[in-house]
């Protein structure tokens, strides 16, 4: 499976976990140098999983807020720690 932005792919693996709806990589799997830590919002700090956003970053434009990670994964969630999902401009398939 693969995630592209703009006809880039940022992440590409046969290891992915869909949960929710959708599908995440690990991180092992995704180009970390295309993606920024978003500055997190009140929404953010309230969600129980302590999600962090990225912005991913190809040729020089902003994809904002495109990827995410859980980095203290409740049980309900405790498969996709350490992976990355990825929504809006990014398509994954």
């Amino acid at each position: 499976m693969r995630a592209r932005v703009d006809g880039c792919v940022i992440a590409e693996s046969d290891d992915v976990v869909v949960c929710k709806g959708y599908q995440y990589f690990p991180r092992a799997a995704v180009r970390m140098e295309l993606l920024k830590k978003a500055e997190k919002t009140v929404d953010d700090r309230a969600c129980p999983h302590g999600v962090q956003f990225y912005d991913v970053i190809v040729d020089g434009k902003r994809h904002g807020r495109a990827a995410w990670s859980y980095e203290a994964p409740r049980p309900e969630m405790a498969q996709v720690g350490g992976r990355f999902g990825f929504w809006q401009d990014v398509e994954v398939k």
